[in-house]
């Protein structure tokens, strides 16, 4: 059985939370729980890190490399993965990520050494490019008022699984220990809870969702003319991103921010663990709080990026991501700072809710960039969140420098970094075009309230 839409099926121009119908609400509920699955999955090991930093006698150094080769080998991959999107569309790319990605969360368990174990990280890594999946399927589906939103508000929640998986995977851990496993066995088979999760997960995906609002890509190319004509017109389309400056900025913004939040998610319980003498299930507990912030913070910032975009056009939304970027600088330094538990973790949360801002607010913008090339520019940008957590996972693998030292420095980059937003800039005529878009979404928001109707191929 094949879905098909009413060909008056358009983009969303409202987000109706607690609804599942048609195909706007349906993906935008399992694009972000997907999502979320894959950071649990990605991060799911961050959290037993002290476990087995102490059964493979890990350096600080090793770790360092554990936390870039989780990161690294997804800039290839999100770029990668942006390309396919335009090419075969985001329902049969994220199917297939999730499923293959599932393989090496299973499986990391079988790994018996530094070595081993570092190949798997690596492998699990490239689950980090369901993000560009995620934003592209989005902004398929929802109208430039709310795109922002949108995007950040899927992507924000999850992301949160960044914090959940902090406190979810030492449960899981402790639950094997109650049944007897030594803790050698027990991280083993606790990974394998999110391996499973995901693999479910890549065959609900292909089963639930489609492509866009009017259907799947490759029907559209298949029976409507002007769609196989846009299509054409793409072609080179992601060459033509690779040229653009402003793409290349928003690539080291989303370093800025992206990249730093998945270097605290990485060495955030590990931090609490050794700074303030906490145990595990502790350690996790706090710094799930800051993934958690995701479940709010990064749809704020998307919000205000719409809001912004609405009263001031584009330049009011990169003028919003300035700001945020620049607090989340001065909130970083802010915590590398901090030696009391309870002003740390208050101040842990400040930057949370920033750094998280800064997110949303760069894929307020992104969709503007190049319409006709989305899935390349989200790859892009994307990447540049991961090589953002390479470079600091460089800097804190540094023997000389402590981890606090190392947060300092880049707060002090982060706020260097933020002036960057000034170069993405628009012409007269692009952001005469973003607001006559703009205003038909406004003026049309019962335009797509056809629901989705089933028939047989």
């Amino acid at each position: 059985m094949t879905l098909l839409s009413s060909p008056k099926v358009g983009k969303a121009t409202k987000i109706k939370i607690f609804s599942f119908a048609g195909p706007h609400m349906r993906t935008f509920h399992i694009t972000w729980f997907a999502f979320f699955l894959c950071f649990v999955a990605w991060f799911g090991v961050a959290p037993l890190m002290p476990v087995i930093r102490e059964e493979f006698h890990l350096t600080k150094a090793q770790i360092g490399n554990i936390i870039i080769s989780s990161v690294g080998i997804t800039i290839f991959a999100r770029l990668f993965i942006g390309w396919l999107c335009d090419k075969i569309g985001p329902r049969i790319t994220y199917s297939i990520i999730l499923i293959l990605g599932s393989l090496p969360v299973m499986f990391i368990g079988l790994s018996n050494s530094y070595e081993s174990f570092l190949l798997f990280r690596l492998a699990i890594g490239v689950i980090g490019a369901s993000f560009v999946v995620t934003q592209f399927h989005t902004s398929l589906m929802f109208a430039p008022n709310v795109v922002g939103t949108a995007n950040a508000t899927t992507a924000g929640w999850g992301n949160m699984g960044g914090g959940a998986t902090q406190i979810i995977m030492p449960l899981i851990f402790a639950g094997f220990i109650g049944l007897g496993y030594v803790d050698a066995s027990a991280w083993r088979y606790a990974m394998v809870v999110p391996g499973v999760l995901l693999f479910l997960m890549g065959i609900a995906y292909y089963k639930f969702t489609q492509d866009t609002p009017e259907g799947n890509m490759a029907d559209l190319k298949k029976n409507d003319p002007a769609y196989r004509m846009k299509a054409a017109e793409s072609k080179g389309a992601f060459w033509k991103a690779c040229k653009d400056i402003r793409v290349w900025m928003l690539f080291l913004i989303y370093g800025a921010c992206f990249g730093i939040e998945i270097t605290i998610d990485n060495i955030a319980a590990i931090y609490y663990f050794d700074k303030f003498k906490l145990n595990l299930e502790t350690a996790g507990l706090i710094a799930g709080l800051f993934g958690m912030m995701n479940i709010f913070a990064r749809t704020l910032g998307g919000y205000f990026g719409d809001k912004a975009g609405i009263r001031y056009g584009l330049k009011g939304r990169v003028l919003f991501l300035a700001f945020a970027l620049f607090m989340e600088g001065v909130a970083l330094i802010l915590f590398s700072q901090m030696t009391v538990l309870p002003i740390a973790i208050a101040a842990m949360l400040f930057f949370s809710l920033f750094v998280k801002m800064s997110e949303g607010a760069t894929f307020s913008v992104v969709p503007f960039i190049n319409k006709k090339a989305i899935g390349s520019v989200s790859g892009i940008v994307g990447a540049g969140g991961n090589v953002g957590a390479v470079l600091a996972g460089f800097l804190l693998k540094d023997e000389s420098l402590t981890y606090s030292d190392a947060l300092f420095v880049i707060g002090c980059t982060v706020m260097a970094v933020s002036f960057a937003s000034f170069l993405v800039r628009f012409t007269k005529a692009h952001e005469a075009e973003a607001q006559q878009e703009m205003n038909e979404s406004l003026g049309t928001v019962s335009s797509n309230t056809e629901t989705q109707v089933p028939a047989m191929a």
